[in-house]
């Protein structure tokens, strides 16, 4: 994953301006997740799948990205990127990093639910608001049950 994160690095410190057209592919790099109170950077790559999930935090396949008044659906291992992830309260600080901006959240609410529902996607959401998913309980051996819902809300500026 440091390789990952290198090339995160390296393309969110490019300018910054917004793009003609921002469309990225399965398996790009797209930026940085940064959780100051776990003081974590994690790369974000577009998937959800395993492959993707081993080198980062996935962005979910058809949610918006940053700044496109939408749902953002991050997704991560419980067990590495995400660890930790139960310590966060309501007020915390999530920030993203793209090639071409830099976003701040809030979290406003946490909640869990089954591991096959699929009602926290929400393709036509015109808001924006990020969600981070993990799988739950936390320290479940195997493939765990449940999932860990973080939502957050843009910061006022």
């Amino acid at each position: 994953m440091t390789k990952t994160l290198s090339e995160a690095k390296e393309i969110v410190s490019n300018e910054r301006n917004t793009p003609k057209v921002f469309n990225p592919k399965l398996n790009d790099i797209i930026g940085i997740i940064s959780i100051p109170k776990l003081e974590k950077d994690l790369p974000i790559i577009v998937g959800t799948d395993d492959e993707q999930l081993n080198k980062g935090v996935g962005h979910y396949i058809g949610t918006k990205y940053p700044g496109e008044n939408g749902q953002i659906l991050l997704s991560g291992h419980r067990d590495t990127v995400f660890r930790g992830l139960g310590n966060l309260l309501h007020g915390d600080e999530i920030k993203l990093d793209v090639e071409y901006g830099s976003f701040s959240y809030e979290i406003v609410n946490t909640y869990i639910v089954d591991a096959d529902d699929t009602t926290v996607i929400n393709f036509d959401l015109d808001e924006e608001v990020l969600v981070l998913s993990t799988c739950y309980p936390f320290q479940y051996v195997g493939d765990a049950p449940q999932r860990y819902i973080i939502e957050a809300k843009p910061r006022n500026k």
